[in-house]
């Protein structure tokens, strides 16, 4: 009798132990749960800046060109201004303006704005916009301009482009860079014969008048910049 009060004695201590580091596995996983989930709560989402509107003053930068030089504003010291183009290879919008960006240069370099073009996307996400892609798709399309690389994506947010292509128009005024135009480069992307509106050479030969840019802003027209940080999950 003693020995089966004494086996049973044991049984419930062994019962209860295995109880207890049930309980306590148990409470680790919910406490690391808590964790995960406080952890995904508490990552910042990436807020982009709202980018330059009409009459700001912009940033100069040194980004790589496509000859493997670093390029920046300053460099052209005779410039009036600039025309600067976010823009890309893989996008048809893009593609559908790229003999009117080369016709843009070669009309305006001369005369004091020439064509600084950017690519803004990760080729993590469109392999197409590589940098090795970009030297191939300058050198096909007898790029006449610097065609550089935003490659830690660090200029296209600061300037608020959205699409490829983007147009920021800078002008110099007193040493600084003033932006007289934003947005579109002229209002048909598909059939260049039936433009009716050449916002930038519109905006351009405005400037090269002395006169304000009447109509200063429209809509960019183009894919979206390729960029991990804003990308839908």
């Amino acid at each position: 009798m003693k020995k089966l009060l004494i086996g049973a004695g044991i049984l419930t201590l062994a019962l209860s132990a295995c109880n207890d580091i049930n309980s306590s596995k148990n409470d680790e996983g919910a406490a690391a749960a808590d964790s995960s989930v406080k952890k995904q709560e508490e990552t910042p989402k990436v807020t982009m800046p709202e980018g330059y509107k009409v009459g700001d003053e912009a940033m100069d930068f040194k980004l790589k060109n496509i000859d493997g030089n670093g390029v920046s504003l300053g460099q052209f010291a005779d410039a009036k201004g600039y025309i600067v183009i976010f823009t890309c290879n893989h996008c048809p919008y893009a593609k559908a303006y790229e003999s009117r960006i080369v016709d843009l240069d070669k009309k305006y370099k001369a005369k004091g704005y020439p064509v600084i073009a950017i690519n803004p996307n990760d080729p993590a996400l469109q392999p197409e916009d590589s940098y090795e892609a970009m030297v191939t798709n300058a050198k096909e399309k007898g790029f006449t301009f610097p065609y550089l690389f935003d490659e830690k994506q660090e200029v296209y947010p600061v300037y608020g482009a959205t699409k490829t292509p983007h147009v920021y128009l800078l002008q110099k005024e007193n040493g600084k860079l003033i932006v007289k135009y934003i947005g579109a480069i002229d209002d048909n992307y598909e059939k260049p014969v039936e433009v009716k509106a050449k916002y930038v050479e519109t905006a351009v030969d405005a400037l090269l008048a002395g006169k304000p840019v009447t109509e200063n802003k429209t809509v960019a027209v183009g894919c979206s910049i390729k960029d991990k940080r804003t990308q839908k999950s």
